[in-house]
């Protein structure tokens, strides 16, 4: 993210303001007054991620235990960043690099590095620089960070979150944190970006989405939606073809998730469920900071999961290195450092995030600068100038992201996914008729971007929540209740911090939209110099409209993602069975072209690399690998980005669906 002066300028132009509306992360606190250390004018306040912004309204219980462990993560700032992207963006023409040879020419150097670990060690902790030159964790107590960073920690209890919009609330917590910004020595200042690990406050959110409850009075379909399974998924996009030649034999998966996965359900679903043969005692689990704890469903380990069954599945000799880490900004932003130091993994996929909402209230109320989010641009960049491909999930509420994570209505796209250096995993619908009830179906007429717009008409054979934060389900009273309550849909939309990515500069309709208002945002509410929409307005017959957009769009390439139309998911800690069916959300998609990638690069001997400058390439030509859908109106729409008939690409489904042989015979020609 490009957002601060000192490392790269904010661009202009960032549009919305954040209001009161977002609970946890909006007001800056007054720095408490019991600062561990004296801080000296020689010491340089440096960005420490969520910080502050996650303490809003919580209660200190006291300091944290001066004796207790902490692991912290120093993002460091990348060297010669303007040629990086320029070689990225032209696809690496000189090969792609090796750990050793990025470090050289983009990490930190040595004596830089080695300063900032002797400051650590004087104090007594311990550190450990990734082998990229780009992040430096350290392992002590929380006496030693506050000593060292000029801080306070305290423990405090974060108010709960109450459910809106069709998503569970969040209780009440337990975290630690600083309220004050660390500093460090100038001369260390100057080349940290941010300072990771200060608070552990959960961030992130699993992508992944069930069908909403059925109506009490209405009885279960006769014919169960949401099968499909791996082989469905290769058949509707024309994976299969490159079965004959491979089937992963030499190549490694990454996943890197905020939830731990038991290996066995994945191998229970490969070879009993769907009875394919895979190569024996593939799954190593990485614990990234510690790892993620225990196997939870609470925790989102049902999101591991997934992603590991689904990428094995596709290719199912290739092995499969699943990084486990904390649910925290540092945890998050280590596991793909740790996937790019490593360079193990030729693909790797993420299917957690949070909308760009989150850190703009921060940034603008002042709680935080997003230096730290640049961290995850230079591990994507690490990944694509080493060949790495890699795939983040776009997100399943539609063109309102923010609507998930901090009950706001605005427009909004998701993080890291509206990173221009990975390629952004966007959802779709599937033609056919769909059951709802043993009387009631609906019909999809034709592959279309998914949101649940089609669904809203059928909304007494559903449930909805008595009030926000409830967890009662009653009967809905109208249409416009049951839409607002399930605005869900494939994410996507234009970023605010991004800008436009130059392979999508030369496709002209990247900026270009057409949309339908379904939804339209209302009640702001305005608090500390910042606005926020907290409800809409229901039209459930939108007319189409045509604008412009600035910055990076999202998302690239989309698959199907739509419950009704998606996947049975095998988990032992489900109840009353194992097997479930009715599950999708972007959460599928990322591993499923991570899988992909890891069968295409089998079938030609090589990593693809970085797909996004090549497809947009293919794209532009013509006789693309890829079907745009690009259908105006209100059938084809992820809640209010549709299609514009003739553009290549559009906001909402991105380039479109893949046919991946003839993706894999493009790549094979260049």
């Amino acid at each position: 993210m490009r957002v601060l002066g000192r490392s790269r300028s904010r661009r202009a132009g960032v549009a919305s303001t954040v209001a009161a509306a977002a609970v946890l992360l909006l007001v800056m606190l007054m720095p408490e007054s019991s600062a561990s250390t004296v801080r000296s004018s020689a010491e340089v306040a440096v960005p420490q991620g969520v910080g502050a912004a996650a303490l809003k309204d919580a209660t200190v219980f006291g300091p944290v235990s001066p004796s207790t462990p902490e692991t912290v993560s120093f993002v460091l700032d990348a060297r010669n960043l303007t040629q990086l992207e320029r070689n990225v963006e032209s696809g690496m023409p000189g090969g792609f690099l090796s750990v050793g040879q990025f470090a050289t020419q983009y990490g930190q150097p040595r004596s830089n590095i080695g300063a900032l670990e002797g400051y650590l060690a004087h104090l007594g902790i311990l550190s450990y620089a990734y082998p990229d030159g780009l992040d430096v964790t350290a392992t002590g107590t929380a006496g030693e960070f506050d000593s060292a960073l000029s801080v306070q920690q305290n423990e405090y209890q974060v108010p709960a979150v109450p459910g809106r919009f069709g998503q569970a609330g969040r209780p009440a917590t337990f975290i630690h944190g600083a309220r004050q910004s660390p500093l460090l020595p100038a001369n260390l200042s100057q080349f940290v970006l941010a300072i990771l690990g200060l608070t552990n406050y959960p961030t992130f959110a699993s992508l992944s989405v069930r069908e909403p409850a059925r109506a009490t009075d209405v009885k279960p379909s006769a014919v169960q939606t949401g099968t499909l399974t791996p082989a469905d998924f290769a058949n509707n996009y024309d994976l299969s073809p490159l079965y004959a030649r491979a089937n992963g034999t030499g190549r490694t998966i990454g996943i890197v998730t905020l939830a731990s996965v038991d290996p066995s359900d994945p191998t229970t679903f490969w070879n009993s469920v769907l009875g394919i043969n895979t190569k024996p005692n593939r799954i190593n689990l990485i614990d990234v900071d510690g790892g993620a704890g225990p196997v939870s469903l609470s925790a989102g380990s049902d999101e591991s999961t997934l992603d590991v069954e689904q990428s094995g599945a596709l290719a199912p000799q290739a092995n499969i290195d699943v990084y486990q880490a904390p649910n925290t900004d540092y945890g998050f932003l280590d596991g793909f450092i740790d996937a790019a130091s490593q360079n193990v993994a030729d693909s790797v996929s993420a299917s957690w995030g949070e909308s760009e909402t989150v850190i703009e209230a921060a940034v603008n109320s002042g709680a935080e600068a997003s230096n730290y989010a640049i961290g995850f641009d230079e591990a994507f960049l690490e990944m694509a100038a080493q060949g790495q491909s890699a795939f983040v999930s776009a997100g399943d509420f539609g063109a309102y992201t923010a609507a998930g994570d901090l009950g706001s209505t605005n427009l909004s796209a998701g993080n890291p996914d509206s990173s221009p250096w990975v390629t952004s995993a966007g959802g779709i619908t599937l033609p056919g008729t769909v059951p709802l009830s043993d009387t009631v179906s609906a019909t999809v007429s034709a592959q279309r971007t998914w949101g649940w717009d089609w669904l809203w008409p059928y909304w007494s054979q559903f449930t909805c929540i008595a009030s926000p934060g409830s967890t009662t389900q009653v009967p809905c009273t109208s249409e416009a209740e049951f839409a607002e309550q399930n605005p869900i849909g494939g994410g996507g939309g234009f970023s605010v911090y991004e800008p436009t990515p130059a392979y999508q500069q030369d496709v002209n309709s990247a900026n270009q939209f057409s949309a339908v208002e379904y939804l339209t945002p209302t009640d702001y509410q305005y608090a500390d110099g910042m606005s926020l929409p907290t409800a809409w307005n229901f039209n459930p017959n939108p007319s189409t409209s045509r604008g412009f957009g600035a910055g990076r769009a999202t998302p690239d390439v989309s698959t199907d993602a739509d419950p009704f139309t998606g996947y049975e998911v095998y988990d032992s800690q489900y109840s009353p069975n194992a097997l479930e069916a009715g599950w999708g959300g972007t959460s599928f998609v990322a591993p499923q072209l991570n899988g992909s990638t890891a069968l295409i690069d089998s079938y030609l001997g090589h990593r693809v690399g970085f797909w996004n400058p090549e497809i947009y390439r293919l794209a532009a030509l013509g006789n693309s690998p890829f079907t745009p859908l690009d259908t105006s109106g209100a059938n084809n729409d992820n809640l209010y980005y549709s299609g514009t008939p003739g553009h290549i690409y559009n906001v909402g489904s991105g380039l479109g669906y893949p046919d991946f042989a003839k993706l894999a015979w493009d790549f094979a020609r260049e």
